[in-house]
């Protein structure tokens, strides 16, 4: 019987999987702007901010994710 060999970097896969986290979340994150916009247009200048605001936390952890993996191979 033959077996398989498992070749690459398991980092890969594991992150592969926690980058669903950032895009569920960067998806929720743009829902929730064009809810609260379609609720109270006059709003829109206001919850831009914070649209922005979570959208640059929520890619720093997914980008701090993707240094990570790399770096400890």
């Amino acid at each position: 019987m033959f077996l398989a060999e498992i070749t690459g970097n398991l980092n890969a896969i594991g992150y592969g999987i926690a980058a669903l986290g950032p895009g569920i979340g960067v998806g929720l994150v743009f829902a929730a702007y064009i809810q609260a916009t379609a609720r109270q247009p006059e709003s829109a200048g206001l919850t831009r901010v914070y649209m922005f605001m979570g959208f640059a936390v929520i890619e720093a952890l997914a980008l701090l994710g993707l240094v990570l993996a790399f770096a400890l191979t």
